[in-house]
């Protein structure tokens, strides 16, 4: 999926502020946005699960998301499915034994 930054209008005023930056302030801005990225990339183990509302304060523009929470068959065959594609991804990557 590749993501066009310049295509919706939304977006586009969305990210107006970054044209107020100076040079020293938009690297302040990626640093802290790939410290970000990094933290949610190297989650291991259960943490792979979790709700991260902590990437998304990353952002400027604070929200609520409307989030809607599956019903208990609907979220174990999601978490299945999930899994599953570890499986295919991964392969070898090594698998543990410990409760969450």
């Amino acid at each position: 999926m590749t993501l066009d930054l310049n295509k919706p209008q939304k977006r586009k005023r969305m990210d107006e502020d970054l044209l107020a930056l100076t040079p020293e302030e938009l690297l302040a801005e990626v640093k802290k946005l790939r410290a970000g990225i990094r933290a949610h990339r190297d989650s291991t183990k259960h943490e792979l699960c979790w709700h991260h509302p902590q990437l998304w304060n990353l952002l400027p523009e604070k929200t609520t998301p409307d989030l809607v929470v599956p019903a208990w068959p609907q979220f174990l065959r999601g978490c299945l499915h999930y899994r599953e594609s570890l499986d295919a991804q991964l392969p070898d990557a090594p698998r543990i034994e410990e409760e969450f």
